[in-house]
């Protein structure tokens, strides 16, 4: 919804604020157009490899959409979570490999649906858990792999944003080239009249025009949408994290979960007491 909304406020505020005094017919100039969006997107994938092309159009749903993960999604895992390590308390780790094989089959992960569809959520937490069943015991050590991952995530994560703000940072640019051709254009015309003349000049100022507009009005603010939807991501599994290293040091499945509530930022945080009333209704 912000997405549609900030759009429209651009153009309208832009094009709108334009149409006051000026003729919007003049910027529609759909060579200008094929020259900075062609450019942008030649470089785009000169510089970048294929994994990131591909990355750069999953994460567009992000810029529509916006982070996936809410407040009800954190309360959810958090409810995953006490129930993972209740069951280790109550009967030991070995329980967990029954459901850390199987995690789509898993009557334990099966009360929590929104969390099992998430894949890559379930995969970290079953890895780390599929380790816990395998004997490892020192939290420590547990916690630099698992930080090593999450940076590692974290690197992908950002060239695929920073590919995306590299192309709006070179719009402007490529509106110069396409306003410097719009001028070369329009000097091999000079003996036109000045009607023709004003014409052509108009028409080669809106590359320079385009260029900007689309760069600080789109393309770089989906790159930063991108961005923060990613690192709500990273908050997502380092949430995880926290609430496991908490269970291998021995904590109750109530203080693990605490800990991992405590790394919420404040607009996705549930409070105590309704982490305390999730866990009161969770499904024995």
């Amino acid at each position: 919804m912000l997405f549609i909304v900030g759009i429209l406020v651009v153009i309208g505020s832009v094009i709108g604020g334009y149409s006051v005094h000026g003729d919007v017919s003049v910027l529609w100039q759909p060579l200008e157009f094929v020259i900075i969006f062609g450019g942008a997107f030649g470089a785009f994938l000169i510089s970048n490899p294929m994994k990131v092309v591909k990355g750069c159009g999953k994460a567009m749903g992000f810029v529509v959409k916006g982070p996936k993960y809410n407040k009800a999604a954190y309360e959810e895992l958090l409810g995953v979570l006490f129930s993972v390590f209740k069951l280790a308390k109550t009967k030991g780790d070995l329980a967990l490999e029954t459901h850390v094989e199987a995690p789509d089959d898993s009557p334990l992960f099966s009360n929590f649906p929104g969390f099992q569809k998430d894949h890559h959520a379930v995969e970290f937490l079953c890895d780390y858990l599929r380790i816990l069943t395998l004997g490892a015991s020192n939290p420590h050590e547990i916690e630099a792999v698992m930080e090593a991952e999450l940076d590692l995530h974290h690197e992908e994560d950002a060239a695929v944003s920073g590919a995306v703000l590299s192309m709006g940072d070179a719009m402007p640019a490529l509106g110069i080239v396409a306003a410097v051709l719009g001028v070369i254009v329009t000097m091999s015309s000079i003996t036109e009249p000045p009607e023709i003349l004003g014409g052509l000049i108009a028409a080669a100022l809106v590359g320079t025009f385009a260029g900007i507009f689309l760069s600080y009005g789109f393309v770089t603010p989906m790159g930063k949408s991108i961005e923060s939807a990613f690192a709500a991501d990273t908050s997502y599994l380092n949430c995880i994290k926290t609430a496991i290293i908490g269970h291998m040091q021995g904590y109750a499945p109530q203080i693990s979960v605490e800990f991992a509530r405590k790394t919420l930022t404040s607009d996705v945080r549930p409070t105590f007491a309704e982490v305390e009333e999730m866990i009161g209704n969770l499904p024995t």
